[in-house]
């Protein structure tokens, strides 16, 4: 088989606030803002910092948006991120000292934890391979 022509670009997620959402993931993953308009704010990741390779996510304006109620099915979470943490213990409080809120689902969180960001998208904290 051939190389794909199609390549992986970005995440965007809906929100009614762009520009908030997006200071939350560049205070929880350490990025920077890469592009804003009145409707769309970009940020990425450094190229070479920590393990994983650099990445972008979208905040895509939304104001419409109604938040996943995970783990209640009302509203299905629709898409969640896994972030790798060393440490669930320090990586959670982190995360919720720039806002995030913890959410216990159906089940052992024994490797993962589960966070709701400031829209009430769905994120997991995962021990990663190396801890």
């Amino acid at each position: 088989m051939s190389e794909s022509p199609v390549r992986f670009d970005i995440v965007a997620l809906d929100t009614p606030d762009p520009a908030g959402l997006a200071r939350f993931y560049c205070d929880l993953l350490g990025w920077h803002v890469e592009r804003t308009d009145d409707d769309w704010v970009t940020i990425r990741g450094d190229e070479g910092s920590g393990e994983s390779p650099a990445g972008r996510l979208a905040f895509q304006l939304a104001p419409d948006f109604v938040a996943p109620t995970w783990p209640d099915p009302e509203v299905p979470q629709q898409v969640h991120l896994d972030l790798a943490v060393d440490d669930l213990d320090v990586g959670g409080a982190f995360a919720e000292s720039v806002g995030a809120r913890r959410v216990r689902g159906p089940g052992a969180e024994e490797d993962f934890r589960v966070y709701l960001d400031p829209a009430g998208h769905p994120f997991c904290l995962c021990l990663s391979d190396s801890a």
